[in-house]
């Protein structure tokens, strides 16, 4: 019943090393496991963050390629109310304009609450501040020419 090359037969106890050897190697493939599970969420969440970022391309480029579209329907529907053609498309052109300029205007007062990060240039201050009263420890001096005779000799 007992095969001389197993190291390990019922009712015998395992060595220290054996756990040891034993331990490591299911603790080596439980962190291969892992790492593997992990690349693999990572390729799906990719993939997923891949599709949604070409769907949402294509619908912006759909949005674009609506505004003229848009612009000649709205340009038409104040005709249709008894404005002249010319005045209907100035009229949206306007409109276009004042939306831009107000959204200028929220860039414009968005741009001027950025602030330098305060926090962190007071942190570098002071942690330059420290480091330059350190003071390097003096290595001491040897006799390289002592050394070079000796070894010549």
């Amino acid at each position: 019943m007992s095969d001389p090359g197993k190291s390990v037969e019922l009712g015998t106890e395992r060595s220290l090393g054996q756990l040891v050897a034993s331990a490591t190697a299911e603790m080596s493939a439980l962190v291969h496991d892992e790492i593997a599970l992990a690349k693999a969420e990572l390729r799906q969440d990719a993939k997923r963050a891949g599709i949604g970022g070409a769907a949402i391309s294509i619908a912006g480029v759909f949005a674009l390629f609506s505004l003229p579209v848009l612009s000649f329907a709205a340009a038409y529907g104040i005709h249709n109310l008894g404005l002249g053609l010319a005045w209907s498309f100035l009229i949206v052109g306007v409109a276009y304009l004042v939306l831009a300029g107000l959204l200028s205007l929220l860039a414009v007062a968005k741009f001027k609450k950025v602030k330098p990060p305060e926090k962190s240039i007071a942190s570098a201050k002071q942690t330059a501040a420290v480091l330059g009263t350190v003071k390097p420890h003096p290595r001491p001096v040897t006799d390289t020419s002592a050394a070079v005779a000796r070894s010549s000799a």
